[in-house]
């Protein structure tokens, strides 16, 4: 199934790694010295090591596989919106953090395979739309890259303003390139947010043009002191269904709770 241009560009960090976890099964590996860190430290400017004791980690969320970001989370310079004043959206979905960080780190969490409902026929034995229907179901689960990043002085909540009044300029939706890649939101709207941390802005990015229709992307970025926390969340079965999915609040939930 093709994908819409708008989707295709935040996949090359977001929704292709995720697709590849989807297929291949994301890694479970517990960073070193996880869950050694107070969450009270986010109030204060983090190293890399110190987010990478913050960051979820293996077990950390029921129901998902916790693991590096495949294929890693792409180099802030190759990726730029066509308005300068919507790039804040386009990293996010890519899972940069917005302004300028002292430090960073990502994780991806993939929700596990639901249980299948009744045994699948034959590949030979099913139609073209059967067939579809069977893989959108098998892909019907929560992909999330999560990034931590650390700020100086008030860094944090100035780059979580300039995400806030992105979303606002950006609501016509902007075109973009990822290394290479060139596509386009036709809208850009905010949402709830989970209501965690000190401040947060919930938004999704739709492409309505691609021939398969509307396809949205769901971001969230928190405030925690001085430390943001960055959530993208893509379900291509749920796009390919056109059924409505969100930002995975297990995975807030879970990430939250080690910040506090």
């Amino acid at each position: 199934m093709k994908r819409s241009t708008g989707v295709r560009l935040c996949a090359t960090a977001a929704v292709s790694v995720l697709s590849l976890a989807l297929v291949t099964g994301c890694g479970d590996e517990k960073p070193e010295g996880a869950g050694n860190a107070s969450g009270k430290d986010a109030a204060k400017t983090l190293s890399a090591a110190e987010l990478r004791k913050l960051i979820i980690a293996k077990g950390d969320v029921p129901g998902h596989e916790v693991g590096p970001v495949e294929g890693g989370v792409p180099d802030r310079s190759k990726v730029k919106a066509g308005d300068a004043a919507c790039e804040p959206v386009l990293q996010a979905f890519t899972g940069i953090a917005p302004g300028a960080p002292v430090a960073n780190t990502s994780r991806m969490a993939t929700q596990e395979n639901k249980a299948p409902t009744a045994a699948p026929g034959s590949p030979e034995d099913l139609t073209e739309g059967a067939l579809k229907d069977e893989f959108a179901k098998a892909m019907d689960l929560d992909v999330t890259v999560v990034t931590l990043a650390s700020y100086d002085g008030d860094g944090a909540e100035r780059a979580l303003a300039s995400l806030q009044g992105a979303v606002k300029a950006c609501t016509g939706g902007f075109s973009g390139e990822q290394d290479g890649e060139k596509g386009k939101f036709t809208k850009v709207a905010e949402e709830r947010s989970s209501g965690t941390g000190d401040a947060s802005v919930a938004f999704t990015a739709t492409d309505e043009d691609g021939e398969d229709g509307a396809l949205p992307l769901h971001s969230e970025v928190v405030r925690h002191g001085r430390t943001l926390a960055v959530y993208t969340t893509v379900n291509i079965g749920a796009m390919m269904g056109k059924k409505p999915y969100t930002v995975s609040a297990a995975v807030v939930k879970a990430q939250a709770a080690k910040l506090k």
